[in-house]
């Protein structure tokens, strides 16, 4: 009798990237270093992987390249949690982002939070926990 094999651990490296794919890299990494202050952990050419917490990444593709093409449609958001939205709120209203909007909290989801566009759309949360 054969069994089927189990599910391996994936707590292997405890790293998880999500990947968004651009039609102009150089420009989502200018925004993702200057204006978010990422740090690029891994240069793979057409792939730039930036670290946003101890073991979340962002990885920003070359559409050309990648495994998918940069849509105008983006129903990704990346969500970053912070000590201050308010601070960063301050702060992102200087940077001549896209479709920025004031913070709000919510009692329901114990947050308060803000969004607006990367360069090529992508929604971007920054967030705090309401105590």
């Amino acid at each position: 009798m054969s069994t089927s094999p189990q599910r391996p651990s994936h707590d292997a490296t405890g790293k998880v990237i999500t990947f968004l794919y651009y039609k102009d890299l150089p420009a989502a990494m200018r925004f993702y270093e200057d204006v978010l202050g990422l740090t690029l952990a891994i240069d793979q050419g057409w792939s730039k992987i930036y670290r946003v917490t101890q073991d979340g990444y962002v990885g920003l593709v070359d559409e050309a390249r990648g495994s998918h093409r940069a849509h105008p449609v983006k129903p990704v958001q990346l969500c970053i949690r912070v000590a201050d939205v308010d601070a960063w709120y301050a702060y992102i209203a200087t940077q001549s982002v896209e479709a920025l909007r004031a913070p709000r909290s919510s009692a329901e989801l114990k947050i308060r939070a803000f969004v607006f566009n990367d360069p090529e759309g992508y929604q971007i949360e920054i967030q705090s926990a309401l105590d």
